[in-house]
């Protein structure tokens, strides 16, 4: 056998890799010439699945040139910063997978740029804490453990690039992203892989599923294809496979010496490691061996610099005239060998050939024939004191290689006993190839782990102040609500919207940090506040009546109302006030704040639950959009519970208007309009939006708000309140009426929202789901606080927009109607904004 020529395409002697299993078993690759080079077929002793795709480009099992292998995963990671930007790369975080695709996932996070990069492992590693797992369920080793050096490095907001060698059902990728988004939600996931194979009923799992949890999850891809699997395939396989297994059995019993060459192209050890030759490489310290508990930009740089040194002593230690050499990695391994041998490849004299692969777990059929991926398998026992206990390992396509020397790179927590045994790798490794040298990485384990947060119950909360009421702080009656905030009201924190939108876009500040200025609405607008007040006070009454309604027939103990600060806090008032007029009960209500990307107030947490039982609050808002501030409350608690141990809190949230579809307690699921979205303080009792500034804002503090007493004059919050209240007896029997249909209703949140928002996004070129503001009050949020791009209006909406397209000719935003627009309307914030720029569009916006 020789599988040296041709060994960067799945082609030998012009005989497609795959071809003998196509042969006998039927299983095809459905795709162009592309595919067919970057992949072979062999099988696998797997009850599981019958044919294994062998990948020629990976460095596993396929020995490679070094910059073939790292050039692809580069490659992909390059499309993954086209496709993120230059700023979502930065926040990006790369994770592979054990233990075939950790040095593809490397090499990704390599082109991505100054992304971190993470893989996951399955072994533990003792002090370590385990950040999450999950399961692969096609594979002979399931568990895939996290463990970070810097929890940080998952919890982060940014997004989360996953990286496999193949995409073939979606199973893997599904519970990992399930798995680490109940723990670390973000919005936004980047799935990479060499070739994606999911079959056709495969291919629409994966926007279903991002759908499901409320997120974007991008596909980035090589190559396409599918493979055609006829019935019966996975039990003629293992028939083959025993077969053949049993062929092999006998022959060694007959005595080959190295079994290649015997058909079933399995090699057997039988020399001592006499012979090997250890190289201390003088890998620099404090630089990790691989991703297993987090690899760095910094760590990155480092280990440029030191590679030439390292690959010069590996070059100098090789047996004289070798002229094709073999760095051979172990198992999850892959990275620091991989870049050894770039730089050994980078550096040879002519004439010699550098290649790449690695050891690993898996069991695969070994068979020499042209038409097959692998043509030989070294055996040798396990030499890393594995977790699940001793077993077999494997080496594909070295014995037979045509290799004059091995570099046997390993870690050093696999520098055992086993390894230099006389039936271990290195005296395997001897048996068949003329030179053989060591090199070991030490193994990194972090210096400091930090040790999980002793349970306990802060005492923070009783030095917490009480909360602020009117009508020394808000115009609303001290009764109606209490604001659990802190007054920054003599502090000037106002910017000009387009100075504000400019700085938040750059990343050069958070929206919290500041506050916009106030609107301050002509004559024109206030009578047309007024005029929709009129119009839909009726139909806001009906839903403030069945959203109470709901919760107080949910709950077996009256509610605390906790509205999200400001546009809940109205709608927490008013379902005060309808608890009182139909019940004749007194509903405590507070206002927190909650923050984009930065969690609810953690101090007003405490403050509830050391006055009322967690298991009572119920959060009130305004109206749901595409159901950000759902998922960033479910994240907030769940992180809550887990710092302070103190549960109970739902983060369920109830609302007026549900609009998008993301939570089961509400009003309506119209998308109409709230008169308390016209304007901004001036209806939301005089309380600006809330501030969350480092400099403000102490870790023992609650996040600030303004009052803003100088605009008494044009407060129009409690007339607002008093208008909705004075329908509350017309409304009842249709509240009643419609509280027993939504009972009796499936009310699970479908998240279309979010769906259409994301679609927006695409189609008008955003790709920014946090630029698109989907239904009536978010679009007067953007015209009156951001620098809007344009409108879109359903086609045929009528008075409900009156108040949009008025503002919206104040300030110079064309306003396009669309026929299938699942919302009234939805408000474009200006792309990538800043003074001067263009649209999505290359034109020039007015602002």
């Amino acid at each position: 056998m020789n599988n040296a020529a041709n060994d960067t395409t799945g082609a030998r002697g012009g005989v497609w890799s795959g071809a003998w299993v196509r042969e006998r078993l039927g299983v095809e690759l459905v795709g162009n010439e592309e595919l067919t080079g970057l992949l072979g077929l062999a099988l696998r002793r797997n009850p599981k699945r019958a044919h294994l795709l062998v990948s020629n480009v990976l460095g596993k099992h396929v020995p490679q040139s070094p910059a073939v292998v790292h050039g692809h995963g580069f490659a992909l990671g390059r499309r993954v910063r086209q496709l993120l930007g230059e700023d979502g790369a930065r926040a990006a975080v790369v994770l592979g997978y054990a233990e075939t695709a950790t040095g593809l996932g490397h090499s990704v996070a390599d082109g991505v740029g100054e992304a971190p990069y993470l893989h996951s492992t399955r072994r533990p590693v003792e002090g370590v804490a385990q950040a999450g797992g999950f399961e692969e369920s096609h594979s002979h080793a399931t568990s895939h453990l996290l463990l970070p050096e810097d929890p940080a490095l998952l919890a982060g907001p940014g997004p989360l690039v996953l990286v496999d060698d193949e995409f073939s059902t979606g199973n893997t990728v599904l519970n990992t992203i399930r798995a680490l988004h109940e723990r670390y939600p973000r919005e936004r996931y980047v799935v990479v892989a060499l070739v994606d194979m999911r079959s056709a009923a495969d291919q629409g799992r994966l926007a279903a599923f991002a759908r499901e949890i409320g997120a974007r999850v991008d596909l980035v891809t090589a190559a396409k294809g599918t493979v055609r699997l006829p019935e019966g395939v996975l039990e003629k396989g293992q028939a083959l496979v025993a077969m053949y297994e049993g062929a092999a059995a006998a022959s060694t019993d007959a005595g080959p010496a190295a079994g290649v060459g015997t058909g079933t192209g399995v090699a057997t050890a039988g020399a001592t490691a006499a012979g090997v030759t250890r190289v201390e490489l003088g890998w620099p310290v404090g630089v990790p061996d691989g991703g297993r508990h987090g690899f760095t930009p910094a760590h990155r740089a480092r280990l440029k610099s030191a590679l030439p040194a390292m690959a010069a002593r590996l070059a100098e230690a090789l047996p004289p005239g070798a002229r094709r050499v073999l760095v051979l990695g172990f198992e999850e391994l892959m990275y620091a060998p991989l870049a050894l041998a770039r730089e050994l490849e980078k550096s040879a004299a002519e004439g010699l050939e550098i290649r790449f692969s690695t050891t690993t777990r898996s069991p695969v059929l070994a068979v020499d024939d042209p038409g097959y991926a692998i043509r030989s398998r070294l055996v040798f026992p396990a030499h890393d004191d594995p977790a699940d206990g001793p077993g077999e390992r494997y080496a594909y396509n070295v014995a037979g290689g045509g290799f004059d020397a091995v570099v046997a790179v390993v870690d050093s927590v696999a520098d055992t006993a086993a390894l230099h045994a006389d039936a271990g790798l290195l005296a395997t490794l001897a048996a068949h190839v003329p030179g053989v040298l060591l090199a070991v990485v030490p193994s990194y384990v972090p210096p400091t782990v930090p040790a999980p947060p002793t349970p306990h119950f802060p005492e923070r909360p009783a030095m917490l102040p009480e909360p602020l009421r009117g009508p020394d702080f808000s115009s609303y009656a001290a009764d109606e609500v209490g604001w659990l905030l802190q007054d920054l009201s003599d502090v000037t924190l106002e910017a000009p919207t387009e100075e504000r939108e400019e700085a938040i876009q750059s990343g050069g500040a958070h929206y919290a940090e500041s506050l916009p200025v106030e609107y301050q609405p002509s004559e024109q607008y206030q009578a047309l506040f007024h005029s929709a007040l009129d119009t839909s006070a009726e139909r806001i009454a009906v839903a403030v009546g069945v959203v109470t309604e709901t919760v107080l027939a949910e709950r077996s103990a009256p509610p605390v109302l906790v509205s999200l600060a400001r546009a809940g806090t109205p709608v927490g008032v008013l379902m005060r006030r309808w608890a009182r007029h139909r019940h004749d009960i007194e509903v405590p209500h507070y206002a927190v704040s909650i923050v984009r990307g930065r969690g609810i107030d953690a101090n007003a947490l405490r403050w509830l639950a050391d006055r009322h039982d967690p298991a009572d609050v119920v959060f009130v808002d305004g109206w749901t959009g595409k159901g950000a501030i759902t998922r960033e409350l479910a994240a907030a608690i769940e992180e809550f519970e887990a710092s302070d141990v103190i549960t109970g809190f739902d983060p369920e949230i109830a609302v007026l208007a549900d609009p998008g579809s993301c939570v089961r307690t509400y009003g309506t699921r119209e998308d109409f309009l709230i008169p308390s979205a016209c304007l901004n303080s001036t209806v939301s009792g005089l309380i600006s939006r809330t501030v969350l500034r480092a400099d403000l804002v102490g870790p023992d503090d609650f996040h600030g708000a303004k009052f803003y007493r100088e605009l008494a004059g044009v407060d129009v919050s409690v007339d607002f309140l008093d208008a909705i209240t004075a329908r509350f007896p017309e409304v009842e029997d249709a509240v009643d009426v419609r509280t027993k249909e939504l009972l009796a209703a499936d009310r699970t949140p479908t998240w279309e929202g979010w769906a259409a928002v994301e679609r927006i996004s695409e189609e008008y070129g955003i790709h920014d789901v946090n630029l698109v503001k989907p239904g009536v009050g978010e679009t007067t949020r953007v015209l009156l606080r951001r620098v809007p791009w344009k409108i879109l209006a359903r086609a045929g909406a009528g008075a409900d927009l009156d108040h949009v397209r008025l503002l919206a000719d104040q300030r110079g935003v064309p306003v396009e109607e669309v026929a299938e627009l699942p919302y009234t309307c939805v408000g474009l914030i200006h792309p990538k904004f800043t003074r001067g720029a263009t649209g999505a569009d290359g034109k020039a916006v007015a602002v």
